[in-house]
């Protein structure tokens, strides 16, 4: 984990250090892997029997083409180790077999009653049915396969940076344990989502990501001029962190919390 910093304590354990910055850090680079993974799905048009059709002749279940693409790929990602890392959320948890390989072990950076923490099945709904009719044409080029593949990109990128809310909360919670302890208590989540939300640095996070689209996503032209056109409108990128990615990583933040004093 890249925020994690693992000191010795003399004692022959390790001591985990979390630190908003390095946290903060890790998430400004995970934006360019959203860009870049949007970038890559436009590409293709919408592709909607890829994901809606029940397509599957041979495995027993009605599952789409792309679900069936990613609960394999998910097994193969679990037998080397890729759950193994707190930072990763698979999406078919009844799904997912143990390491078959040596994995590294991590420290312990997550209050272990809160770990659990997992709304992947939300995060797909709303990338099928709300965020990807946004940046990607209507339309059916039969490039399902290569479609499927590049929703996965995106799917794991956004469950990565929505779930890394379980770090930004438990960071939050160990620098002022005294402000989140009575709401957590109370089960006050409307309380706990208003010590959470920093509206100036959500709009630094919305200019940010719309720059990152307008640099890795415009056309190039061999002719300069003032028209400049964009393979994903900048406009909707920011959008997307402003009105589900940003809510959705709070929401993963009060559900951690909620756990917290577990």
């Amino acid at each position: 984990m890249e925020r994690v910093v693992e000191s010795d304590s003399g004692s022959g354990e390790s001591d985990v250090v979390l630190s908003l910055d390095s946290i903060r850090e890790s998430l400004i680079r995970q934006e360019d892997t959203i860009v870049f993974s949007f970038i890559e799905r436009a590409k293709f048009p919408l592709n909607s029997p890829a994901f809606e059709d029940s397509r599957c002749l041979h495995s027993g279940n009605s599952s789409s083409l792309t679900e069936f693409f990613v609960r394999e790929i998910e097994i193969i990602q679990a037998k080397v180790g890729r759950y193994e890392n707190p930072e990763e959320n698979p999406f078919f948890l009844d799904n997912i077999p143990p390491s078959v390989f040596p994995t590294r072990k991590y420290p312990p950076a997550l209050h272990p009653k809160a770990l659990s923490v997992n709304i992947n099945q939300r995060i797909w709904d709303i990338y099928f049915k709300e965020l990807l009719p946004l940046f990607v044409k209507p339309g059916d080029d039969g490039n399902y396969v290569s479609t499927a593949a590049s929703d996965l990109a995106c799917l794991q990128a956004l469950s990565r940076r929505i779930h890394y809310g379980k770090f930004v909360a438990e960071v939050k919670f160990r620098d002022a344990p005294q402000d989140y302890e009575p709401a957590i208590r109370a089960k006050d989540t409307e309380a706990l989502m208003k010590l959470l939300t920093f509206e100036k640095v959500e709009e630094m996070v919305k200019k940010r990501v719309q720059k990152k689209a307008e640099t890795f996503g415009q056309d190039v032209k061999c002719i300069s001029g003032d028209d400049k056109s964009y393979k994903v409108d900048p406009l909707i990128v920011s959008r997307i962190y402003g009105e589900w990615l940003i809510p959705l990583t709070k929401l993963v933040e009060v559900e951690y919390l909620l756990r917290r004093l577990d």
